[in-house]
């Protein structure tokens, strides 16, 4: 069997009815199109969600809600995160910033950065991040490391 050689069955492909051919053809003089309107002329098309003139959907629900475009999305490290990263040897126990986290895999280069006070730090460090926790600070602080929003 050659695929170039194969045919549909006899009867499977109908000729569709050619319309605006004339009054014997059956479909003839408006073409099914009924008489007047714009659905009866060419270059007619309905817009998507046209209702008729009627109120669309999308106007009659309820809008509610805001959504602030500009808002600053951080990626959130906590304080046990950091230690488990030290205590494995990924990060030095002196200095983290955005570079280490990058070099791990953590975060990518424009990515911003908040830590958080969920678990305990038992190393002083100096953390450099776009933003901090009250509680995480604190418990930074009382280590003898430093926070220091960049």
């Amino acid at each position: 069997m050659i695929l170039n050689h194969l045919t549909p069955l006899q009867g499977s492909n109908k000729k569709g009815k050619r319309l605006g051919r004339g009054k014997g053809s059956g479909k003839g003089k408006t073409a099914t199109r009924g008489n007047k309107g714009a659905k009866s002329r060419s270059g007619n098309s309905v817009k998507l969600g046209f209702e008729g003139g009627q109120m669309p959907f999308h106007k009659r629900i309820p809008k509610f809600g805001f959504k602030n475009r500009n808002k600053k999305k951080y990626k959130i490290f906590n304080l046990e995160t950091l230690e488990d990263l030290i205590n494995i040897g990924k990060v030095k126990r002196n200095l983290i910033n955005n570079n280490v986290l990058i070099k791990i895999g953590l975060l990518k280069k424009k990515e911003v950065f908040k830590i958080l006070g969920k678990g305990e730090l038992t190393h002083k460090i100096k953390l450099f991040a776009h933003k901090f926790s009250k509680k995480a600070s604190l418990k930074i602080k009382k280590l003898g490391g430093k926070p220091i929003i960049k």
